[in-house]
């Protein structure tokens, strides 16, 4: 555990008061098996249940009873076999005491639990589950079907959930800036050997590596190549290539789960090029200009499209696109350039809170998401920012083949991009710069004890050094 048990007690009291009334079920993940029974991938706990409960043991079930101010921690002791193979673990006892919970029972009692509070009528909360396992176990006790779980869970207790997880305490940013340390001896590791010759691939398995060395895994399989323009581009195992540009976004997790998450972009033969010192220059110019802007009470809506405002006159200074800003913006014209949103919420999760459903997370009732729009259907957050939060910003250009041709055929928005232009940059890959930012009292600042170079002249002094 990572706290002190009294702040997994206030934690839980707190879902108790703005939940009022209801059994809450939380479940822990379970191992999962790589090819066969006892081979399995590395243990991950839910976020979750791992915020209320603290316990990075597998085969755990939090309750909480508000109705009867019960709290249990559900789960099986371990046997004989098991120590023998893995060693002496904490009784199920042991670990609800450290996090402060009176009750233990084990998993057989479970469905017993459910069945009394259906028999009196209690509303039974749980989120939505994303694991198989999970949700055939859902299905044995309250009888759901695992295609009608998602739209079955209670939605009162994943907004609550949203809105405590959403707002990070001290030492939850203390971690978090932890995981910022890892990353930057990833992502600077990863410079260093940004050169011709050198694979995507080999440079993927060295940042894992720093990741696996330093803290718990990776926050998600990193993004390593030379193909920018492709949002979610698997390392390949082919040779980096002078002239062209390595895309490298990548996170790390501490051992409690806390994340990281930033990207840089940096020139394979150490020196940007006059072509990609001006894309990037404007990449550059947008990234700083989100951090003018992001501050409590803002809505991260009318930072991204003040963003995308600022992108697009970059734009037109260099002739890709034309025409009156605010019109083509509207219009959605430069998600050409940049088809995903600036940034999504950052904690226990790299997208924090995304499996809960990302409308919820990132959008209310003020700020609704427009799902017509190319660009703005990406959009991962609109609300109005508070104190406490981290988020993501990471603005980004891309040029992408096949998306040109499509538009250009259909003749989309062609009073604002240069279509003519546009063609000569087919072969150019994509730009991003991504950091974690804090919402504080004042705006917002970098986290991490050391911000990753990102500059031009920085990022070209750190390769030649």
């Amino acid at each position: 555990m990572l706290f002190d048990k009294n702040i997994y007690i206030e934690r839980r009291e707190i879902l108790k008061k703005r939940l009022g009334s209801g059994l809450v079920i939380f479940f822990g993940n379970n191992d999962s098996p790589v090819n066969y029974p006892s081979n399995i991938y590395k243990f991950r706990q839910d976020s979750s249940f791992l915020y209320y409960f603290g316990q990075h043991r597998e085969g755990l079930v939090g309750v909480i009873d508000i109705d009867n101010n019960d709290e249990y921690l559900i789960g099986n002791d371990i046997d004989i076999e098991d120590i023998v193979w893995f060693g002496q673990v904490d009784s199920v006892a042991d670990l609800a005491s450290q996090c402060g919970v009176a009750h233990h029972a084990p998993m057989s009692e479970l469905s017993n639990m459910v069945n009394k509070a259906k028999a009196k009528g209690q509303e039974i909360h749980f989120l939505p589950p994303y694991r198989h396992d999970l949700m055939i176990q859902i299905m044995d006790l309250l009888g759901i079907h695992p295609s009608k779980q998602r739209e079955a869970a209670s939605l009162k207790l994943i907004k609550a959930v949203i809105d405590q997880r959403a707002v990070k305490s001290a030492a939850e940013i203390e971690e978090m800036e932890r995981a910022c340390t890892i990353g930057y001896e990833m992502h600077t590791t990863a410079m260093k050997l940004c050169k011709p010759g050198t694979t995507e691939q080999y440079i993927a398995g060295v940042i894992s590596g720093i990741a696996s060395s330093k803290g718990c895994m990776v926050s998600f399989p990193p993004i390593v190549t030379m193909h920018g323009e492709i949002m979610h581009g698997c390392p390949s195992p082919s040779p980096l290539e002078s002239g062209r540009l390595l895309l490298c976004d990548a996170g790390a997790e501490t051992n409690e789960n806390y994340c990281s998450d930033h990207t840089r972009t940096t020139p394979i033969s150490g020196k940007f090029t006059q072509k990609q010192r001006e894309i990037y220059s404007i990449v550059e110019d947008c990234h700083d200009y989100v951090l003018s802007l992001a501050a409590p009470n803002i809505k991260w809506w009318d930072v991204h499209m003040n963003m995308c405002k600022r992108m697009t006159d970059g734009l037109k200074g260099i002739g890709l696109m034309k025409g009156d800003t605010e019109e083509a913006v509207r219009a959605g014209a430069h998600a050409m350039f940049m088809p995903h949103g600036l940034g999504h919420m950052m904690g226990m999760d790299v997208h924090d809170m995304e499996g809960l459903g990302q409308i919820y997370v990132g959008f209310d009732d003020e700020v609704r998401p427009n799902l017509e729009q190319f660009g703005t259907n990406c959009l991962r957050c609109g609300r109005r920012l508070q104190e406490g939060w981290v988020m993501s910003d990471e603005p980004g250009i891309y040029f992408i083949p096949a998306l040109i041709d499509n538009w250009r055929e259909q003749g989309l928005h062609k009073d604002f991009i240069n279509y003519d232009l546009l063609e000569t940059y087919k072969d150019f890959g994509g730009i991003r710069i991504e950091d974690d930012i804090l919402i504080t009292k004042e705006g917002c600042r970098f986290l991490g004890e050391k911000r990753i170079p990102y500059h031009i002249n920085e990022v070209e002094d750190f390769i030649a050094q």
